[in-house]
């Protein structure tokens, strides 16, 4: 049974914790806590496989290895963690996050990346995004191959490397989606192993979760 949900319509909340600062337990709020709206769509490439390919290995000859970064948000639903995932042309599911510019941090580039996947210009001025630890890395070896949870030994210039790194939420906070996205809010038991409909990268963050303890905060 799929019981992931569209997150359309939701209230601000607030919320008193007294939760510890161990970096192994992760403090989640409850959906309600959050806003969501939407806003203009955002041009998606039209592109073949074919034309991708062409389209990274000419980056690739200009800039390196490309670098990725990928957020991982999580709050309650039904007593449950659930994972934030864009849905793109309802089929295609994705974490927030993008390519970074060349030159450009890790940090800096999913603080722009959340600011156009996930904000508006006015909001811009709101809460800092916490951008936590990194919890795991994917690589590319090649042009036209899946992504791996590590780097083959054998592979020395490899084209994409994606990083996974943890979003602590605040108590409130303001979601403004592109209207050609869906954000979807699944719970982690229906992700885990799911690779089929999630692909290898999401279907796996049930799995760099696991570590952490889930304090759900009460409004």
């Amino acid at each position: 049974m799929n019981h992931q949900s569209t997150v359309e319509n939701g209230q601000n909340g607030n919320s008193n914790s007294n939760s510890t600062n161990s970096s192994t337990v992760l403090d989640i709020y409850p959906l309600s806590c959050y806003y969501f709206g939407s806003k203009d769509a955002i041009p998606l490439r039209n592109e073949t496989v074919a034309d991708r390919v062409r389209r990274m290995k000419a980056n690739y000859d200009a800039y390196g290895m490309r670098t990725c970064v990928a957020a991982v948000i999580v709050v309650e639903l039904f007593k449950h963690p659930h994972l934030l995932v864009l849905q793109i042309n309802n089929s295609i599911y994705k974490l927030p996050g993008g390519r970074a510019r060349f030159g450009e941090s890790d940090i800096d580039c999913l603080k722009r990346k959340l600011l156009s996947k996930l904000c508006v210009g006015e909001e811009s001025h709101g809460p800092e995004w916490e951008i936590g630890e990194c919890l795991g890395m994917w690589w590319r070896p090649d042009f036209e191959t899946l992504l791996y949870p590590y780097l083959p030994p054998n592979i020395k210039r490899p084209k994409e490397c994606s990083k996974l790194f943890l979003i602590r939420l605040p108590a409130s906070r303001r979601f403004t989606v592109p209207k050609n996205f869906k954000l979807l809010a699944v719970p982690l038991c229906q992700i885990h192993g799911n690779q089929e409909t999630y692909g290898p990268v999401i279907s796996g963050v049930p799995q760099l979760l696991s570590k952490f303890s889930f304090n759900i905060v009460e409004p």
